[in-house]
């Protein structure tokens, strides 16, 4: 009976636990170096808009040391890294993007959700 009972408890706590679902928004982000600069600005692609650039409270873009300097700018932002990978163009030109994801509470998920319906 005592494993019943046991048992019975692990499976409660198991369906308990998956109960809660989180939420995501996904961010990739790509390096855009300027000319006669040390400094590369992020160009970030959320989805639904076009890419444009990490810009900051005045509407400037946002000049980083690296890329490392940028994902630790995201990181304060509250965002995760996820993924990275290059892509090659045919003229041996590659692109590093870097995938982050960002953990969103259920109304900002439930508002997201409702544009999708509206497009």
């Amino acid at each position: 009976m005592k494993k019943i009972i046991l048992i019975s408890a692990f499976v409660f706590c198991g369906v308990f636990a998956n109960a809660q679902q989180k939420n995501y928004v996904y961010c990739e982000i790509t390096r855009s170096t300027q000319l006669f600069s040390s400094k590369i600005n992020i160009i970030a692609d959320f989805g639904k808009e076009k890419e444009d650039y990490l810009k900051d409270e005045n509407g400037n873009r946002m000049k980083f040391n690296s890329m490392a300097d940028a994902m630790n700018f995201m990181g304060t932002q509250g965002w995760e890294f996820v993924q990275a990978y290059v892509i090659t163009t045919s003229d041996d030109r590659s692109s590093h993007r870097w995938i982050l994801k960002k953990e969103i509470n259920s109304e900002e998920a439930n508002v997201l959700k409702e544009s999708f319906k509206e497009n």
